[in-house]
């Protein structure tokens, strides 16, 4: 039987160099299939494995509560377009929910910003200090403003990495000069470590961040400004978060005076939540993809069967002497599903190659994240070792059911 095999790979492999050309095109369809598997699952794994660090950047075990949409008429305003919490809610949150370890609020504004003779509109965002710890902000260069600075309605200053890069020359120390925010001049205490984009895509550190008594007392200096825009509450442990998060909406309701036949308004979002979501759009659409991907294997393997029955109607006569001098039929049927499992094996190997070169420079040229897993290379493979296995069987199997005499009477 070992001899056998090694005899019949080598008929084959003879077989294919004859018709090489056809052979190398046979094998294109299963190649490129592959390929584009390989390529698809890594740009959808290195987008989700983005969306995690995105999601990661938002905090530690964080829990949003935003206003919710309005309704006037038959018009639905958009999410925290209405006025409903406080920053009193925010500290009533943190006395009475026991899960919670910290909480941050704030109000975003753009606001023209001055430095020297440059003028910039950035988003000026006042907030307590405990946002740094719920948020996990880093410090690159000086230092967070503090609770006493707050209380004190200081005029400091802390600068995401591109607002540094809009306002200040290239090499040049922000920390310890002075910007006019409304014409109000802040001192720059500290210059955040970069985070990125947000889940939602917005760049964090285009902003500039300062006390939010002093963005209420002397910035916008209205009443209105106790409001706030929303409030992020950071859980003890990622177990407390489902709990923290229900706690939160009954604080809430009994704060904002809501019967139980009223909905809430507000709205509560876990970074779960958000990870979840994402995590499943990237799932589908990668999954979507490689259903297309996979079909476009099935006709790489169509394209086998079609090539070898070819070949079986080529070979009629050389499959008539063949069993004449003694080949009995799986002798013929093997010889033929070697055939198909050359082809498919060879552009199998040859499409990882180019599956992975493919993701490699994807990640390179256009700057698209992608993760390659062995997991897919080997299912890859296997895959298209299974179609060139069912794609050879009916051509394999036609001729091993020649008859010898009408096969050498063949022309």
């Amino acid at each position: 039987m070992g001899w056998f095999l090694v005899l019949t790979i080598g008929t084959t492999l003879r077989g294919l160099n004859r018709n090489w050309l056809r052979t190398a095109l046979t094998m294109c369809g299963v190649m490129i299939a592959v390929a584009s598997v390989i390529v698809i699952v890594a740009l959808g794994q290195g987008a989700q494995s983005m969306v995690e660090r995105q999601v990661a950047t938002m905090g530690d075990n964080v829990i949003v509560i935003m206003p919710a949409p309005q309704r006037i008429g038959l018009v639905r305003s958009a999410q925290g377009s209405s006025v409903t919490l406080t920053a009193s809610d925010a500290l009533e949150i943190k006395q009475r929910v026991s899960s919670v370890r910290e909480v941050c609020w704030g109000r975003r504004d753009p606001t023209q910003i001055i430095r020297g003779n440059r003028n910039w509109r950035l988003p000026v965002v006042g907030l307590n200090p405990g946002c740094f710890t719920v948020r996990g902000w880093d410090i690159s260069n000086g230092e967070f403003f503090t609770q006493i600075e707050m209380d004190r309605n200081s005029t400091v200053a802390l600068l995401g990495q591109s607002a540094v890069e809009q306002m200040f020359a290239e090499g040049e120390e922000p920390v310890g000069t002075t910007i006019i925010i409304k014409q109000v001049p802040f001192r720059v205490v500290g210059v955040l470590s970069p985070k990125g984009p947000s889940p939602a895509g917005n760049d964090q550190d285009d902003i500039v961040f300062i006390p939010f008594s002093t963005a209420q007392r002397k910035v916008h200096a209205t009443r209105f400004y106790e409001t706030v825009e929303a409030i992020s509450a950071s859980a003890l442990q990622r177990e407390d978060i489902p709990q923290a998060a229900q706690d939160i909406r009954e604080v809430l309701r009994e704060r904002h005076r809501l019967h139980n036949d009223q909905p809430d308004d507000f709205s509560i979002k876990t970074q779960l939540d958000l990870a979840t979501l994402h995590e499943e759009t990237s799932r589908t659409l990668v999954q979507f993809l490689v259903v297309v991907a996979l079909i476009a294997l099935l006709v790489g393997g169509i394209g086998i069967m079609n090539i070898l029955l070819v070949s079986v109607t080529e070979r009629t006569r050389e499959i008539g002497v063949r069993m004449a001098v003694g080949a009995k039929r799986r002798h013929i049927l093997m010889q033929f599903l070697i055939e198909a499992m050359t082809l498919s094996l060879a552009g199998g190997a040859l499409g990882i190659v180019l599956g992975v070169a493919g993701a490699k420079l994807t990640t390179l040229i256009a700057g698209w994240p992608t993760v390659i897993s062995g997991n897919v290379i080997v299912t890859a493979f296997v895959f298209s070792l299974a179609v060139g296995l069912f794609s050879g069987l009916y051509p394999a199997n036609k001729a091993a059911r020649l008859n010898p005499i009408e096969a050498l009477r063949y022309e």
